[in-house]
């Protein structure tokens, strides 16, 4: 009866799990982007050594730097609209990219 004062109802069980399940989706699939797209941007096709070499691991970090900061932006961007009534189209945070 708490939503009668003006409290939202508490998710179920099952509603918790499942928006559990969509977080982790989401994250695996962002890790997953952001791994493919670094390692071809900064990884050379023919391995040469065992391990990466300094300009490669520079790369990497920027890459994944240079990642979560624009998906922080578009994320920031989404919100505002949202917020302002313009919605997102359906799209996930980083639908397109």
């Amino acid at each position: 009866m708490s939503f009668l004062f003006g409290q939202r109802p508490q998710p179920s069980s099952a509603e918790k799990i499942a928006a559990a399940e969509a977080e982790v989706e989401m994250v695996s699939d962002m890790f997953n982007r952001l791994s493919d797209s670094c390692h071809r941007k900064c990884v050379p096709a023919d391995y040469r050594e065992g391990e990466l070499n300094k300009g490669e691991s520079v790369c990497l970090d920027r890459c994944a730097s240079k990642f979560f900061d624009v998906n922080i932006k578009v994320s920031e961007k989404m919100q505002s609209q949202a917020a302002a009534g313009g919605g997102a189209g359906g799209m996930g945070a980083m639908g397109g990219m």
